[in-house]
């Protein structure tokens, strides 16, 4: 028997695979006493077959094991159109591909109203389509309007302009922008991995006032860590019930560490999330950040589409760091500092390598290594010039092993530092070089506290 009588197959019925609308699913005993239940998530396994999240269900899933049929009720999210499909019972999934997908976005959006770890995905149910069939709605709605901008066209000509650029900067920019002007999204940030203290910080931003540059979120929470620590795409269609991860990331940070926190910027009335994991020679770099005021504001075009943009970003900013390393220093041009009878006063707490300059925090972690590095050369010296070549030879530093993220790391300082408007600035002079400004008499202390 084909799947559908009427013409409708899976791909079809896409929203309402989003989760935004619960599905109901109706089994019966081996009596035909019938049981009703809704479900969490329905995913598409193939053209012919979906799969059921199976948490809680104890009794749904008893009933499918005496008696194989069963009817699933899906509502599109988009115009309240409403489908039914006869399903048989194929198989149960414990581990793979699709059991970790699901596993992932349970566990992200759990995470979100704080139940980690409780709705647990204890199997997926497989199920044969033997039909689809579209039932009168009385509630069904006009649906919601889709873009019509064609998103391979938009992927190829973003990809092309972050193959143009040969800097972090560059690269962080052109995808932003190309994500903006081809894609219409508007609010977004890119986090870079911090594999030292196993934390991802925002390098790059759009759309938030202020930024978020330097802002952290531990991998494997919330939607964004969840990408990073399964290495997967993860995507929230319909947050009008989920307490916003960002919100609780902002309310935790009134604790003895909040002068050395910098929120994390988000949408109070976001409707759709996505995360994007940043992956390059099999490595997890970053992730992609999306998010939209619009339900089901992510398609699975977009998911393609994003896929493929947050990859070539990862390759090339890994290209772009090989190459600052490998740069020779060329035409040294030198810098001064504006003069300034002004004092500047930066503190440098070794323990956690956080960085304050005149009473306010900029950063910590390796960044505030760096910088704190460069500072002291400049105080015992005058020194304004470096290269990352040096920086990266320099054993006092104690810099991470792996070396795909020094520019990325500069890039974070220089973008801290403007932002903040302070005294203290780096600038790009070249590839593989960084100057240093201090618009004041710079006095640097340490304090192990």
């Amino acid at each position: 028997m084909t799947p559908t009588s009427i013409g409708l197959t899976l791909a079809d019925l896409e929203a309402c695979f989003e989760g935004v609308i619960p599905s109901i699913i109706s089994t019966a005993d081996a009596d035909g006493l019938p049981n009703i239940s809704y479900l969490s998530h329905v995913a598409v396994v193939d053209d012919r077959h979906v799969a059921l999240s199976n948490q809680f269900f104890a009794k749904t899933a008893a009933n499918i094991r005496l008696n194989p049929h069963a009817m699933l009720l899906l509502v599109d999210a988009r115009n309240s159109a409403q489908y039914r499909l006869e399903l048989v019972f194929a198989h149960s999934l414990e581990a793979g591909p699709l059991f970790e997908h699901i596993a992932l976005q349970i566990d992200a959006s759990s995470a979100q109203v704080g139940m980690a770890g409780i709705m647990k995905l204890r199997n997926l149910d497989v199920f044969r389509v033997v039909s689809i069939e579209a039932i009168p709605s009385q509630v069904q709605t006009a649906e919601l309007p889709r873009s019509k901008r064609n998103r391979l066209i938009g992927a190829a000509r973003i990809a092309e302009a972050i193959a143009a650029e040969t800097d972090a900067d560059g690269i962080i920019d052109a995808m932003l922008e190309g994500l903006r002007t081809e894609f219409g999204f508007a609010h977004g940030l890119l986090l870079q991995l911090d594999g030292e203290r196993n934390q991802l910080v925002a390098i790059g931003s759009m759309g938030y006032v202020p930024s978020g540059i330097g802002s952290e979120i531990p991998v494997d929470e919330g939607v964004i860590g969840a990408a990073a620590a399964g290495a997967r795409l993860v995507k929230l269609s319909d947050m009008s019930r989920i307490r916003r991860f960002g919100a609780a990331v902002r309310d935790s940070s009134a604790d003895e560490n909040r002068t050395r926190a910098i929120p994390l910027p988000g949408m109070p009335d976001a409707m759709s999330q996505i995360a994007v994991p940043l992956i390059a020679a099999g490595l997890v770099r970053g992730v992609l950040f999306l998010e939209s005021r619009d339900r089901i504001a992510f398609t699975g075009e977009d998911e393609a589409a994003l896929s493929v943009i947050a990859r070539q970003t990862a390759m090339a900013l890994a290209l772009s760091e090989k190459l600052s390393l490998e740069a020779e220093p060329q035409g040294l041009v030198r810098i001064q500092s504006p003069a300034s009878e002004k004092t500047v006063q930066v503190v440098h707490h070794r323990f956690d390598d956080s960085v304050f300059i005149n009473g306010d925090y900029v950063i910590k972690g390796v960044a505030g290594r760096l910088l704190a590095s460069m500072l002291e050369q400049h105080q015992q010296s005058g020194r304004l010039e470096f290269t990352n070549r040096e920086i990266r030879l320099d054993a006092v530093l104690k810099l991470p092993d792996f070396k795909d993220n020094l520019e990325t790391r500069l890039l974070l300082l220089r973008r801290r530092l403007d932002e903040k408007r302070l005294p203290i600035r780096l600038t790009r002079l070249g590839r593989g070089r960084i100057g240093l400004f201090v618009e004041g008499r710079l006095l640097l202390s340490k304090d192990l506290a």
